[in-house]
């Protein structure tokens, strides 16, 4: 079934990179990207930093490096280098450009869609407490998407923020986003994009998109490992912008640590908040730059191939799809709806092929371009066998109930 892909293609000489692959068929890079080698001696350079050097580190080149990996994540974006800032987690992003809003105005919307992950969903409602109204857009009729169209119908004159994801979590399904931007352009809303399921496996241009803000984090895709997530703001709109959720790293100069109140800065760095996270940045920039060198065009293509050919597996297995069929339409990975889902999850890791369960979206199957074609095959064939020999069946009484 794989002989229509090239097995020699060039992305596989990245595949020794990343230690994993030769112990276990990893095929969860929508949730934890495989780490590269190269970041266990990156970590291991700050901690050789920090023995020798302490606290003259910061100088050497610590306090920087939240920038360098920024611009980074930049290219990524397919945005300027100096727009971007690096958090903890997508939280704290979204936490970071709300502060530079009040919904005490007549313009106090927000527009949501109920497909999105339910972080942003829990963020965005809180501020029903501080005078926002709320207008949550359902699922498109597909049940697996959100519907452009009907998110530009919903913003209006009073619209303030449209909060929208780029990619489901839950079945990979792209949303077309430049409708959303093009309407809330039109009567003055403010768009946050969240990246995470797209960044990493899609070519993006938010610049010429054109949104306003954009959250996202390297630890999926970009194979940044956890704590480097990020916050992109487009220039012409961050120098208006003044968060509330602040810190003294966001200061024009923080070394003076200045009693006379904040004076922000004009860069990225405007809505950084304290002390970066270093060892996160050191083990993240490895996999980021992995990524670029690789080349998302040709990332994009080989992903299409290969969640092309597990949905064909599916198919010949009998195992459901609750993914957009259509690869323009897919990212990187595809939701397959299968009995006993999670139990089936667990019975496939104890053969070391590694995916994830979601309520709602079954079993998620995110392969990356350091995987084989075979490893697609070989984890459909695997679910059909446990299926069909029970192998999942120790495993029901641990099965996570939605509720």
């Amino acid at each position: 079934m794989a002989d229509h892909l090239t097995e020699d293609d060039p992305l596989l000489a990245f595949r020794d990179r990343f230690p994993i692959t030769q112990r276990s068929n990893y095929l969860i890079n929508n949730s934890l990207g495989a780490m590269p080698q190269a970041s266990r001696a990156s970590v291991a350079q700050f901690l050789d930093e920090w023995s020798t050097r302490g606290v003259r580190a910061w100088g050497d080149r610590w306090w920087t490096l939240q920038e360098k990996v920024g611009d980074q994540v930049a290219q990524a974006l397919g945005v300027a280098a100096g727009t971007v800032s690096m958090h903890q987690n997508v939280a704290v992003a979204l936490e970071m450009i709300l502060s530079c809003f009040r919904f005490d105005g007549k313009r106090n919307g927000v527009v949501y869609a109920d497909r999105n992950f339910p972080s942003d969903q829990y963020i965005y409602e809180a501020r029903a407490r501080h005078g926002a109204r709320l207008t949550r857009v359902p699922a498109a009729a597909d049940g697996i998407s959100t519907d452009p169209e009907q998110v530009a119908a919903a913003i209006d004159d009073s619209t303030l923020l449209v909060a929208i994801d780029h990619v489901m979590f839950r079945s990979s399904a792209i949303v077309d986003v430049a409708p959303i931007v093009q309407k809330a352009r039109k009567v003055g809303a403010f768009v946050v994009l969240d990246t995470f399921h797209s960044v990493g496996t899609l070519p993006l241009d938010l610049a010429g998109l054109g949104v306003h803000a954009a959250v996202g984090g390297a630890l999926k895709w970009l194979c940044g490992g956890p704590g480097n997530c990020f916050l992109y703001v487009d220039p012409n709109e961050a120098r208006t912008l003044q968060p509330a959720f602040t810190g003294w790293a966001a200061h024009k100069q923080p070394f003076l640590f200045s009693p006379e109140g904040q004076d922000y800065r004009d860069d990225g760095g405007r809505f950084a908040t304290g002390t970066p996270n270093v060892p996160a940045l050191c083990s993240g920039k490895e996999g980021i730059a992995t990524v670029l060198e690789a080349g998302l065009p040709a990332i994009r293509e080989r992903s299409q191939r290969l969640t092309q050919l597990l949905i064909a597996e599916a198919d010949r297995h009998g195992l459901g799809v609750k993914s957009p069929r259509d690869p323009e339409r897919r990212a990187g990975h595809v939701a397959l709806d299968v009995p006993h889902g999670y139990a089936v999850c667990q019975a496939l890791s104890a053969r070391e092929i590694v995916v994830d369960f979601r309520p709602d979206a079954g079993l998620r199957v995110a392969p990356h371009f350091y995987n084989t074609a075979q490893e697609v095959v070989a984890a459909a064939q695997a679910i059909r066998d446990i299926l069909d020999h029970g192998e999942h069946q120790p495993f029901l009484r641990q099965e996570r109930k939605p509720g």
